[in-house]
């Protein structure tokens, strides 16, 4: 038997507080079903969260369902959720705070006349958990846009829309100094795509502690794959011509 749009949230914020996602009452999870839009409440405790206490809005944002529990408020991210599911028809969007997302926005720096400044992209490739990700391959280059962080969360929607536009190949929209926002079509599809990008994540860290760079691959073996590919054609053709 399927599970109701608010026990999925109220069990994977639980799931998202222990894996250091939504600690301290920050990311959360909203669900697009059946014309209907269900939402984690803001400035909660995510591990504590109940079935009763979830939103339910409408496709434009109004409030259908509110909690009975005094003093709850939609999540301060439902403008944000929302571009999710009007410029991807999104199923549900969930977004983390953990410490691997905020790190991945200040590691690329470029040096622009003697002073560093960040990127505005996350990049690694040949990575085997890119392979997750919709649309990637391995010898791939995930992108992943990243934007500037405002004093609320709210006033980051319309900088997480166009980055959104310029790389309509990514998933998710990291915000500097901040966290990350992923989406998918489904609550089960987002969940795999957050954990393929959060593994990402913490290994483009690990791996800028050894000095290696995320974003550079191993030449060497694609090269390799192409003598193979091109040895075994030559192969066939002898083997298929005889002799002259």
């Amino acid at each position: 038997m399927e599970m109701k749009p608010q026990r999925v949230i109220a069990d994977l914020c639980r799931q998202f507080y222990h894996q250091g996602w939504a600690t301290g009452t920050g990311g959360g999870i909203s669900i697009r079903e059946n014309g209907r839009v269900y939402m984690a409440p803001s400035g909660v405790q995510k591990e504590r969260i109940e079935e009763d206490d979830i939103f339910v809005l409408d496709e434009q944002g109004e409030v259908l369902e509110a909690p009975k529990k005094p003093g709850l408020k939609v999540s301060e991210c439902s403008s944000l959720f929302y571009n999710a599911f009007r410029l991807r028809d999104a199923g549900a969007v969930l977004h983390s705070h953990s410490i691997n997302a905020l790190l991945v926005t200040l590691l690329s720096r470029d040096a622009v006349g003697g002073v560093a400044t960040s990127k505005d992209v996350f990049e690694c490739t040949q990575i085997e958990m890119m392979k997750g990700l919709a649309g990637h391959g391995y010898y791939d280059t995930v992108q992943v846009p990243i934007i500037d962080n405002t004093a609320r969360e709210c006033d980051l929607a319309d900088r997480m829309a166009d980055a959104m536009k310029a790389f309509p190949k990514s998933h998710a929209v990291l915000v500097r100094r901040h966290g990350v926002y992923i989406w998918g079509r489904d609550w089960v599809h987002a969940k795999t795509q957050a954990e393929c990008y959060h593994y990402l994540f913490e290994a483009a860290v690990r791996m800028r502690q050894l000095g290696l760079d995320a974003s550079v691959g191993e030449p060497h073996v694609r090269a390799l794959e192409a003598d193979k590919g091109y040895a075994a054609v030559v192969a066939s053709a002898s083997a298929g011509g005889g002799k002259r």
